[in-house]
């Protein structure tokens, strides 16, 4: 009984100090956000490799799950007769929750675990210590530009995931499964709203922060030479995946 006390403050501990360097870092890259100079370049070069780079995985990702939707859709709604709705349905999954939360999914293993690793390689290489040895706030050098990058990037992947999700659902619906395209397509803007849209964006911007906090987080503060490297990268990963959806449950109850 005592060790199972003991492992679960253990826990609780290691929980507590992981919370606070989180916060911590996450306060001290909001002030020398602030500070001048921002730096531009490295900004749109972390945009290019967080947006850019993810954007063949967004669109498959988004196309098919768009088309998957219209399948499934269509075999429920046709026990009701109400094959009209298929096109509403696959619009308000992609907005509200599919479109946000699978690109902020795949952004994740691709980006996320970059950062984790190209950070928590200069760790044990001892070049962010060289940065602080040259009064260079490596916070500001390496992790400013891939938060920022990740908040601007996701929404903007996030609409393309969506409009492509849609389109998917449009070729299934009507091109496979033969529903009329303009009963398809006035469902669609009857039933969707911005608010569906803009609500989803903020989960994006939501998600990117997540993200990439969590990413710079563990490349961060790397330990244990190439292994750790391992470790970190798998943990960001894992962490920022349930870290979304546990995120999103709580943006969807607050927002609809």
């Amino acid at each position: 009984m005592i060790r199972f006390i003991e492992t679960i403050g253990r826990a609780l501990i290691r929980f507590v100090e992981e919370f606070g360097l989180v916060m911590f870092l996450f306060l001290a890259t909001l002030v020398w956000m602030l500070r001048p100079p921002l730096r531009i370049r490295a900004v749109f070069q972390q945009m290019e490799f967080v947006g850019v780079n993810s954007l063949l995985v967004v669109v498959l990702t988004g196309m098919f799950t768009g088309g998957v939707l219209a399948f499934q859709a269509y075999h429920g709604f046709r026990l009701f007769s109400a094959e009209s709705l298929v096109g509403s349905t696959v619009a308000l999954a992609m907005t509200r929750e599919l479109g946000p939360v699978l690109t902020s999914l795949m952004v994740t293993g691709r980006a996320g675990s970059a950062m984790a690793a190209e950070l928590g390689t200069m760790r044990v290489t001892e070049q962010i210590d060289a940065l602080y040895a040259m009064a260079t706030n490596p916070i500001k050098y390496l992790v400013v530009p891939r938060i920022v990058a990740g908040v601007l990037m996701l929404p903007l992947l996030t609409v393309i995931s969506d409009f492509v999700g849609i389109i998917g659902g449009y070729l299934v619906g009507v091109g496979l499964l033969k529903i009329n395209s303009g009963i398809y397509v006035a469902k669609m803007i009857q039933i969707v709203e911005l608010d569906d849209i803009f609500n989803g964006l903020i989960k994006a911007a939501c998600f990117g922060l997540v993200l990439s906090l969590v990413g710079c987080y563990k490349g961060f503060y790397t330990r244990g030479g190439a292994q750790g490297v391992g470790r970190a990268t798998t943990q960001a990963v894992v962490i920022s995946s349930v870290s979304i959806l546990i995120s999103d449950y709580f943006l969807t109850a607050a927002m609809f």
